[in-house]
């Protein structure tokens, strides 16, 4: 039976991360390498400023070398190098052949700064579609399927895609909610609808959770949601607040990456598998000298996507372009019997803080300190006074205390944070006690630093 089978897309999945696959990236990275070069003038200016001409990549260890990764802080440069005026850089960042392609305009959250815009095209939404179809076949959904999408949804290139990516996911009823609406109007919403899938970032998630009894009268596990759909932050793939969220919940969790990866149902987290070799060529650099990593088992470094082709991609329209995330990748058969290899996100590289020359990534922070629930809340800041990357030690953390938790246990609770804390990531912090709910909460992603020296 068709509902039976172990994949989306039976034809090409089966060969993920495979060199069956090879001969098809190489076609396709041909072919994107020469539109970048003649179609999109802010790809040529980076070929010609390194020397490179299409013709002169000759292999995938070639292109690995031929060129340095470009992200939002060359979008911005851009946008400052025309003025804001968008239609030249629409022009210069995309060319004239995909633009008049346009059929949609979306930001990211602008969390760690301006939003970038990020445009999407007819194509696009072809792709969306397939690879949408491809995650949400391993998350198990399937007809009788009422999602909530909680990501944002005006001009958010988190959750708008999902309008898309679902189309050909039969028997699907999209509820399309968005972050905007608020916890309480999203909690009532989800009820109203009957919702049994939630799409979502990890913070609403867990922000929902303190919300639903004061908002509804009851737990949110009595909602009757089956499975999470989690995204644009870590938090889906850190043990400590996957466990949480599966427990009050009842539901399975799964992380997902931008429509090209989503995590399996094995009990043991193993990343979440790439889906998408045929359509995005993914890398590994290092993140300060930019040569790049061997994809071996468990190689960590910065990752960088080039579109398979370039018309249809769904953020990644340039040639090895980065989210300034830090992957951990694991190339080794899954437990679960599923293709792909797999990536998780350890961090931004951005966000990254060195304590006595020690690189720290606040989602490892917030994996110890959601593992000390109920006698936490979860909540909590990393406090900078100093321009990051480096600090000036101890690490400095405000965390939100439990409810039920009371002052003669303070002392001991922050020796074994302290102590859990320097295991995992070897520092041992300054923490400063703080009532519960005395931390902003966010709908969208939740900022973990807290800057004092801007």
């Amino acid at each position: 039976m068709m509902e039976d089978r172990p994949y989306w897309n039976m034809d090409i999945e089966p060969l993920l991360n495979t060199p069956a696959l090879k001969p098809l990236q190489w076609e396709k990275l041909q072919y994107t390498l020469r539109f970048a070069y003649d179609e999109v003038p802010f790809d040529r200016e980076r070929m010609d400023a390194a020397g490179v001409r299409p013709e002169d990549v000759r292999s995938f260890d070639d292109f690995a070398r031929a060129l340095r990764p470009c992200g939002q802080a060359e979008f911005r440069a851009v946008f400052e190098r025309f003025d804001l005026d968008m239609n030249r850089v629409w022009l210069h960042l995309f060319g004239r052949k995909r633009m008049d392609d346009l059929y949609l305009l979306t930001t990211t959250s602008g969390t760690t700064g301006v939003p970038t815009p990020y445009p999407v095209f007819h194509k696009t939404t072809e792709l969306m579609a397939e690879l949408f179809a491809r995650t949400a076949w391993r998350a198990n959904i399937r007809a009788g399927t009422r999602l909530g999408i909680c990501f944002g949804l005006s001009m958010h290139a988190a959750g708008t895609p999902h309008l898309f990516g679902f189309a050909r996911t039969r028997g699907v009823t999209l509820i399309p909610i968005g972050a905007e609406a608020g916890t309480e109007r999203i909690l009532k919403l989800l009820e109203l609808f009957q919702a049994n899938v939630i799409s979502c970032t990890p913070s609403l998630a867990l922000y929902l959770i303190e919300k639903s009894q004061e908002v509804l009268g009851r737990p949110i596990g009595a909602l009757g949601i089956r499975t999470l759909m989690c995204g644009a932050e870590p938090g889906a793939g850190i043990p400590e607040i996957r466990s949480r969220l599966e427990q009050e919940y009842g539901a399975q969790v799964f992380d997902t990456g931008a429509g090209y990866g989503i995590s399996c149902a094995h009990p043991q987290y193993q990343g979440m598998h790439w889906v998408a070799d045929d359509h995005c060529l993914y890398e590994l650099v290092d993140p300060e000298t930019f040569e790049p990593v061997p994809m071996t088992d468990g190689a960590t470094g910065l990752a960088c996507f080039t579109p398979l082709p370039p018309e249809s991609a769904i953020f990644f329209h340039h040639l090895r372009f980065t989210l300034n995330d830090i992957h951990q990748v694991f190339t080794d058969p899954c437990p679960c019997g599923l293709s792909g290899f797999r990536y998780k996100i350890v961090g931004r590289a951005d966000d990254m803080l060195k304590v006595k020359g020690v690189p720290v990534y606040p989602a490892a922070i917030q994996g110890v300190i959601n593992g000390f629930v109920p006698r936490v809340t979860g909540a909590f800041r990393i406090v900078l006074t100093e321009k990051p990357p480096l600090v000036i030690p101890p690490l400095k953390l405000r965390v939100e205390r439990g409810e039920s938790l009371r002052d003669e246990e303070l002392p001991a609770l922050e020796r074994e944070i302290q102590d859990k804390l320097h295991a995992v990531v070897k520092v041992r912090p300054a923490i400063t006690w703080l009532a519960p709910n005395a931390l902003e909460r966010a709908v969208k992603k939740t900022p973990l630093l807290e800057k004092h020296y801007e």
